[in-house]
């Protein structure tokens, strides 16, 4: 770990112990998008775990039940029967002993800050995009692990592209997922934006939060390289604003088989606009100028860095790197036209499953953050809602890994045998339209044969207009 690194992760174990320890600091840390105050919450959440109810208000009427406490949320359909069996049957959902870790600040802190240990052996790709900018792909190759179960039906592995976060941390739940992935047979690769992550910044261009055009050239280069495995995709946080506005501007021609999303923000600008529990707030902020920091030289002829590094909130320092521009200034809701992650959500034709918390310190309470329509008309969206978890933290006890990532892979191969039993069905009813078809055929041309000469010309001419 970097020193700064080291630094932050102190400066957030403090904040986190003075959070556990100053009751009376509840209230102005409590606050996220679209609530005034969190007092009584966690009262709230005992009697509801208390009552077997399931985790938001206005989800519990149109939810099925599931263990542990947590709903699925989603359109009835043959492909949410699928899910929802797998899902009953998942045994990463069954309730285990609490621990140390079940409060939701725990879970987020662990999540950003520890390392994983060991971590994957990664193998780094640079791809040249087509205004000389330059993303990072970061394939998992080990360690290897004996017995692999291989995910596809023609045997090659599938292709499991992961998104980090917005702010271009590489956070342990996702080594860990990768590393599970790989287990489970799956071909893991880590995509990375321009500057995150080690990645050179090559052009004064950074990737805006929900601007898919480098995704797109990243996706297309991975079906290249593995033209017959299938792909799926995860992102965390609030990298899953990338993921969904890929899925809306590609529609049926994203590539992708299924995807999840780890604790999403969906209501981005809102999430800017109203800010973060300020511990959080300024944790991200300080590491995204850490990470700019490297780069203020080259951002000087198209961003103003000063105003950029004197920023005091995210929203304004996405308005400095993005809107008030040098060479191109945009509005604030300009901006939020272009990036919105929901923009085209309904062109999506993949199946997606987000998985939340209601206890998350991040994104807020369900009832205001998550937006109900969509799982609620959406054939191919669909919410698993717990109760604890935090935010992208959903842990267990050591060693084993956090429950959301088996929920995951469990879900993607459920939808493999879903899709491989539709193309059966219809593969047969093709063979059964197909035999019938030959039969008239069959019967007509035996009839034609015994047909008198007279006829031979009303035949020449019925033929003529089949052929046309």
């Amino acid at each position: 770990m970097p020193p700064w690194g080291a630094a932050l992760a102190l400066i957030l174990a403090v904040l986190a112990l003075l959070r556990l320890l100053s009751p009376r600091l509840r209230g102005p840390w409590g606050r996220a998008v679209g609530e005034r105050t969190l007092l009584g919450a966690q009262d709230r959440d005992d009697d509801e775990e208390a009552d077997g109810g399931a985790p938001g208000d206005q989800f519990s009427d149109r939810s099925e039940p599931l263990p542990g406490g947590c709903s699925l949320v989603c359109k009835p359909s043959a492909l949410a029967q699928c899910l929802l069996r797998a899902l009953r049957r998942s045994a990463a959902l069954e309730p285990g002993p609490r621990s140390w870790l079940s409060g939701p600040h725990l879970q987020t802190l662990c999540h950003f800050v520890l390392p994983v240990a060991p971590g994957p052996e990664l193998a780094r790709e640079y791809l040249q995009l087509a205004d000389d900018g330059l993303v990072a792909l970061d394939w998992v190759v080990g360690p290897c692990v004996r017995g692999r179960r291989i995910t596809s039906a023609g045997g090659l592995p599938a292709v499991l592209l992961v998104i980090p976060n917005a702010w271009g941390r590489l956070t342990r739940n996702v080594l860990g997922l990768c590393l599970l992935a790989l287990e489970r047979g799956y071909y893991p690769v880590i995509f990375h934006r321009r500057g995150h992550h080690g990645c050179p910044l090559v052009s004064p261009r950074l990737q805006p939060f929900g601007d898919p055009s480098d995704l797109k050239e990243a996706v297309t280069y991975i079906r290249f390289r593995h033209p017959a495995a299938p792909l799926f995709a995860v992102s965390e946080g609030s990298g899953s604003a990338l993921l969904l506005s890929y899925l809306g501007e590609c529609g049926s021609s994203s590539y992708v088989t299924g995807a999840a999303c780890i604790s999403p923000v969906l209501r981005c600008r809102e999430w800017f606009e109203t800010g973060l529990p300020w511990p959080y707030e300024r944790g991200f902020l300080l590491h995204q100028k850490i990470a700019l920091s490297r780069y203020a030289t080259a951002l000087e002829d198209t961003v103003d860095t000063s105003r950029l590094f004197r920023s005091r909130s995210l929203r304004e320092f996405e308005e400095a790197l993005f809107c008030h521009t040098k060479s191109f200034p945009i509005s604030w809701d300009t901006y939020w036209d272009r990036n919105d992650p929901l923009r085209d959500v309904d062109e999506a034709a993949v199946p997606v499953l987000c998985i939340c918390s209601a206890d998350d310190p991040v994104c807020g309470p369900p009832d205001h953050t998550l937006t109900t329509e969509l799982f609620h008309s959406n054939p191919y969206f669909f919410l698993l809602l717990s109760r604890h978890g935090g935010h992208c933290g959903f842990l267990r006890q050591e060693p084993l890994p956090a429950w959301s990532h088996e929920v995951i892979l469990e879900s993607f191969r459920a939808l493999t045998e879903f899709f491989r039993m539709e193309e059966r069905m219809k593969g047969l009813s093709r063979h059964r339209a197909s035999f019938l078809g030959g039969r008239r055929r069959g019967g007509a041309l035996q009839r034609r044969e015994v047909a008198s000469s007279s006829n031979l010309e009303e035949i020449f001419s019925w033929k003529r207009s089949y052929t046309r």
